[in-house]
């Protein structure tokens, strides 16, 4: 049976070893063509070479940016738009040619609460990936940007309620966590054989390690805590065609 390709889509440099490193591995491990487009910091700065490791050790290829602005650090594109100021239709037209080009099976970005800490790049980042696998298919918009290509599916990478109490004491009580009602959550992909690549590429990010944020904490933590915590992944699936199943699911 053919496994999908599948484009991920996600904000900052880190969020896609975080929330889909262990999807990443398992499909480009079973021979499927995996790729990332990430919405923020420029392509000449030390985070961009940070993604290109993680990138490499999760087998999803050269880094694909959309430039933008990190909204709270503008030093991550130099001269560029915050991503939450630039124009959503020029947004959504940057990603629409990296879909075109890609022509993934499948487009896996955040959920619509940008995932459990809610950072305003991860909210629109779900906005503009949504509009953007939508208008892919669609040959009259945007024509300049490449021949149209309908992915079959949108997945929305997610935690359930149930899972948010282990996490809180990693992620910490500071801020409110955002998740779903589990019946809410239709793939539950178990990433186990595929976690020493995931918590790799969580590392290969070394700037977020560093100053203690979330990649941070993983490092700070026992094997079997890692494994615990991250050999689930959660996602909320959308169908944008109607094509066979073997097209539009995550191997789960």
């Amino acid at each position: 049976m053919p496994v999908p390709d599948l484009l991920a889509v996600f904000a900052h440099p880190d969020d896609e070893s975080l929330s889909a490193g262990g999807v990443l591995a398992r499909h480009a491990a079973a021979g499927a063509r995996t790729a990332v487009v990430t919405a923020t910091w420029a392509a000449d700065t030390p985070r961009a070479g940070e993604l290109a490791e993680a990138l490499r050790i999760l087998g999803a290829g050269e880094p694909r940016m959309l430039g933008c602005a990190d909204a709270r650090v503008p030093q991550s594109a130099p001269g560029c738009e915050r991503l939450c100021d630039a124009p959503l239709d020029e947004a959504v037209r940057r990603l629409v040619v990296h879909i075109r080009a890609f022509r993934p099976d499948i487009v896996v970005t955040h959920d619509a609460y940008g995932g459990l800490p809610g950072h305003p790049d991860h909210v629109h980042t779900h906005r503009v990936t949504v509009l953007a696998a939508q208008a892919a298919g669609l040959e009259l918009l945007y024509p300049d940007a490449g021949t149209p290509w309908q992915p079959h599916a949108l997945y929305l990478a997610t935690h359930p309620h149930s899972a948010v109490p282990a996490l809180r004491d990693v992620i910490g009580a500071r801020k409110a966590l955002y998740s779903v009602p589990d019946e809410q959550v239709t793939t539950t992909v178990g990433v186990g054989p595929w976690l020493e690549q995931k918590i790799a590429a969580v590392l290969a990010h070394r700037s977020e390690v560093d100053r203690g944020a979330l990649p941070g904490r993983v490092a700070d933590l026992p094997p079997d805590v890692q494994r615990r915590l991250f050999a689930t992944e959660w996602y909320t699936r959308h169908a944008l065609s109607t094509a066979t199943s073997a097209e539009t699911e995550l191997t789960a």
